[in-house]
């Protein structure tokens, strides 16, 4: 069996991943979150402490680090040192306790620059949009856009470093369908409807390919993919996820909100 630990496991994404990773057999997952919630029973972890980070993630195979500020509206001094600061312990306590694997969280936002329509990093220009591959060169839109490109780094350098298998995961926008409708439609700015179209990422896709990425045998490490739905309108392509971990998405932004 697989143990598997899991940082930010509170929040929208760890959630999802949460459930759908206790329906395997396979894994063993320990939550972790940064405070206590009523609803979870989950260890506190505090990922800018190194030794609090180096003694609580021992004795797993893999860890899923969703942990870290998650909004693009974050500033410098958050995101450096939950961010950048908090994966770069992650990434050590993986390679003193002797971890295979680390999943990292990254996000659309690593790459948002391309398309992106004036300074505000969820909206994106109309009309033609340029193919974003799964490992195209980083391209952030805010500070936590910088952040993630930073983890993406330090991630391949530990990669080559310490033969620690990395894969990272640019992580379009995970929301409920509901949430999906509240998003685009008539009344909001076309180039953030624009934007929710193409980066949708639903709950069951989002579970997929964290799961593939915590399990698949690796052709190559790091690897670097795009975590999207499978959209009509999405300009980060998932032919490189499907490659390299059989992501096989089956959601679609203009299906769900045309049903």
């Amino acid at each position: 069996m697989t143990r598997l630990a899991l940082t930010g496991a509170a929040g929208n994404v760890g959630r999802v991943l949460l459930d759908a990773f206790r329906e395997e057999d396979a894994l063993d997952v320990i939550p972790f979150t940064h405070s206590a919630h009523d609803d979870m029973d989950a260890t506190r972890l505090d990922v800018t402490d190194p030794d609090d980070v180096a003694e609580k993630l021992g004795a797993f195979d893999v860890v899923v680090h969703l942990a870290g500020a998650s909004s693009p509206d974050a500033d410098w001094e958050t995101v450096s040192e939950t961010n950048v600061q908090g994966t770069k312990h992650v990434l050590d306590a993986a390679v003193e306790n002797g971890i295979d694997r680390v999943v990292f969280a990254s996000s659309n936002h690593a790459v948002g620059t391309y398309n992106a329509a004036g300074d505000d990093p969820e909206t994106v220009t109309l009309g033609a949009q340029e193919t974003v591959p799964g490992d195209a060169p980083t391209a952030p839109d805010s500070f936590y856009g910088v952040s993630k490109a930073a983890c993406e780094n330090l991630t391949r350098y530990y990669a080559h470093r310490h033969d620690l298998e990395v894969v990272n995961l640019r992580i379009g926008w995970y929301m409920t369908e509901n949430a999906l409708r509240e998003a685009t439609g008539d009344d909001v700015d076309p180039g953030r409807d624009r934007f929710a179209r193409a980066m949708w990422l639903s709950a069951r896709d989002c579970a997929d390919v964290h799961r593939k990425a915590a399990t698949v045998d690796l052709p190559e490490s790091p690897v670097t993919v795009n975590a999207v739905s499978r959209n009509d309108e999405r300009f980060l392509t998932v032919t490189e996820a499907m490659r390299l971990l059989d992501y096989r998405p089956r959601d679609n932004a203009a299906e769900t909100l045309d049903g």
